[in-house]
């Protein structure tokens, strides 16, 4: 037995204005079919559920996701020339963990951080 994927579920108030977000500002796509209250949009070898959650109060969700990836300074630039809003504390930072990293808020406030390793560990 083995694990091989994880999916995180956020909430989302509105299914069209997800989709956008995450395709438009992130390069996502649209994955495994058109469910009226249920989304899955992914990139390269990530996905993200959303579920329908109209009674959402953005302002007290505390959905977070971290997604490792690699080249960070290039995605955070090509965010930035798309106007993308950076979560107002989450700028393009080197941590004292030895990560790159950088957040942003979807359209209901859950906060998606963005990571760079830039140790290389040997297994």
């Amino acid at each position: 037995m083995s694990l091989t994927h994880i999916h995180p579920k956020l909430p989302m108030r509105e299914k069209e204005t997800s989709l956008a977000y995450y395709a438009d500002n992130l390069g996502f796509e649209q994955r495994g079919g058109d469910y009226p209250d249920y989304l899955m949009m992914g990139r390269d070898g990530v996905e993200l559920h959303l579920f329908s959650f109209p009674e959402l109060n953005p302002h007290t969700n505390y959905g977070q996701v971290y997604i490792r990836l690699n080249d960070i300074h290039r995605f955070y630039q090509e965010l930035i020339e798309k106007g993308v809003p950076i979560h107002p504390n989450g700028a393009l930072s080197l941590k004292a963990w030895g990560m790159w990293e950088f957040s942003l808020l979807d359209p209901d406030y859950n906060l998606i951080t963005f990571g760079e390793d830039t140790i290389v560990w040997e297994v």
